[in-house]
């Protein structure tokens, strides 16, 4: 059938399932938004505040699915303000596509009005970048697109469409995708390789096993609960992992690295097996690379392999996907015991538990209650500071894909479009962004969006009225020199978001944190809690830059200091 290119990228997206959309239309794209209103009843378009909001919300909608996230926008400074989310996508590894259009091939490299080389400007952060000039090729640029970005690791792809290209006609002939499935019979594992694992896991006294974002990714879950029960080793996780492995499972041991628990961080500096599932080994969880786990030899299974030997030299290492080598593994492994490192292990647990102050209002005690009244059944997404770490440490997730939040990249402004496009993927779901007051400033418009398209999503505003993070490294690390992080300016987030359309509580006593949140559960409507909590509240435990993990200290350890 003849179709014009802005039909051919709308029947694309039909052909690749994409029910859900996230942009913002302009001059040059609006050949692609003429033919998506022709099909809105089955692509529904988010239109969001910002262009930003669109990829963040791309990403939360990937996060939670598992399926390639699509967002849209316009030449110019529409593409460009998707770049900082997908540089996040790219860090994190988060399937995306993301289509843009640009200025009429004739008006390509003159500096037209609006014209940037964002194929250009995003290849560092993205797996490949198309520029489309002809309309015979835009049906398969587009579908190569979804293959690239949902395959080995994924990560985002740029599609840029030249205006004149999304107005041109060719003929177009449907395809059925081909599905992406992980085949423990297409994987090829050296038999060398997989003796010296067995036989690594078998000779092991003290094994501990280490789980990253490429267990979410993979679809893992099962496979690792299998396998660290029948290795007998204790589980911690990385900031990506959480929900990888059940936060209530006695094995479990909390998170690892900068802000880790203590158990994990000593337990892993003890141990003399460390097997890590899908980690990049990145310096938040490495701490002082060359001093990370010194006792011990190193497994690494990952699907890339540029991750193995990077930043840790391992002593054996497996490349696939994770969740067809732990079948394999789980097969040819006998069940081991190891009662007397379980118990160590179990008493770390016990002598280091997370603590914080209970006698005031404070983050952690706002994800405890959290935490208690969603029975750990909610998607948390955060932005990016003190408030990140605190519900990776409180909160104690069940499920995969319930914990959305920018690793890599370290985006503040990030979690409130992921919560919205979370919602939209998991309409079942409570979805609770959890944010500070300094990242919500950066794109609290997208409290708009939540209320244009009546999206229920819950906005909890940590409100210390400072840059938390910050502050902590210039009371510890800068002799207490304060350099603009203040941000006590009388702004009222509470009249902000019901200007915007919200309803709105302000908390000031732990007594009102568990109401608060049952009453904005209840309103099934966009809503944020404004949390007054106090400026120099910090997050413990911590490990001080360039140290070992197993320096970890915590507000007791620095009393005594």
């Amino acid at each position: 059938m003849l179709l014009t290119g802005a039909e051919i990228v709308v029947e694309c997206l039909k052909e690749q399932g994409v029910k859900t959309i996230f942009g913002y239309p302009g001059g040059s794209i609006l050949n692609i938004y003429d033919a998506l209103y022709k099909h809105k009843d089955e692509i529904n378009h988010i239109l969001t505040s910002h262009e930003q909001g669109a990829s963040h919300a791309a990403d939360g909608y990937a996060r939670v699915t598992g399926k390639v996230g699509v967002c849209l926008a316009t030449s110019g400074p529409g593409a460009t303000n998707l770049v900082t989310g997908i540089a996040t996508a790219y860090m994190d590894s988060v399937p995306m596509v993301a289509i843009t259009a640009n200025v009429t091939l004739p008006l390509l490299g003159k500096d037209s009005f609006q014209e940037v080389d964002i194929a250009g400007v995003t290849m560092p952060i993205t797996k490949h970048g198309y520029i489309v000039k002809d309309v015979t090729k835009l049906a398969d640029t587009i579908r190569k697109a979804f293959t690239i970005a949902q395959s080995g690791r994924p990560g985002p792809v740029l599609v840029d469409i030249t205006k004149d290209v999304t107005a041109n006609s060719c003929e177009f002939e449907p395809i059925v995708p081909e599905k992406n499935e992980c085949k423990v019979n297409d994987l090829t594992i050296p038999s060398e390789t997989l003796n010296q694992i067995l036989d690594m896991i078998k000779q092991a006294k003290k094994p501990y096993i280490c789980l990253g974002g490429g267990a979410i990714i993979s679809e893992a879950t099962d496979e690792v609960r299998e396998f660290a029960k029948k290795i007998d080793a204790p589980v911690c996780d990385t900031l990506m992992a959480k929900g990888g492995f059940d936060g209530y499972d006695d094995l479990y041991t909390g998170m690892i690295g900068m802000h880790g628990t203590k158990t994990s961080n000593l337990g892993v500096g003890q141990c003399d097996l460390l097997i890590v599932l899908g980690v990049r080994f990145s310096d938040r969880v490495t701490g002082n690379v060359k001093k990370f786990a010194s006792k011990a030899k190193i497994i690494q299974l990952d699907i890339d392999a540029a991750e193995i030997n990077k930043n840790v030299r391992v002593d054996a290492a497996l490349i696939g996907d994770l969740k067809c080598m732990l079948k394999v593994l789980n097969e040819k492994l006998q069940p081991q015991s190891h009662p007397e490192w379980i118990s160590h292990i179990l008493s770390l647990k016990e002598q280091f538990p997370l603590k914080y102050e209970n006698n005031q209002l404070t983050c952690p005690f706002v994800i405890e209650e959290l935490d208690r009244i969603t029975k750990g059944k909610a998607i948390l997404t955060t932005d990016v500071g003190q408030h990140q770490m605190w519900a990776a440490q409180y909160y104690r997730f069940t499920e995969p894909r319930t914990f959305i939040t920018s690793g890599g990249l370290g985006t503040m402004g990030y979690g409130l479009g992921a919560c919205i496009g979370a919602k939209m993927a998991r309409p079942d779901k409570i979805c609770v962004n959890i944010g500070g007051d300094g990242c919500f400033r950066m794109n609290m418009n997208e409290l708009m969006t939540a209320s244009r398209y009546h999206i229920p999503i819950i906005q909890i505003v940590i409100n210390n009225q400072v840059l938390g993070m910050v502050r902590q490294w210039q009371t510890l690390f800068y002799e207490q020199r304060y350099s603009e992080t203040d941000l006590d300016d009388g702004v009222d987030f509470c009249k902000v978001a019901e200007a915007l359309g919200c309803e709105a509580i302000r908390v000031t006593k732990k007594e009102e944190v568990g109401p608060a949140i049952e009453k904005a559960i209840q309103l099934n409507k966009p809503v944020l809690i404004d949390c007054m909590v106090h400026e120099d509240d910090k997050v413990f435990p911590m490990v001080p830059p360039g140290a070992p993990i197993e320096d970890v200290f915590d507000a007791d350890d620095l009393r005594k200091k």
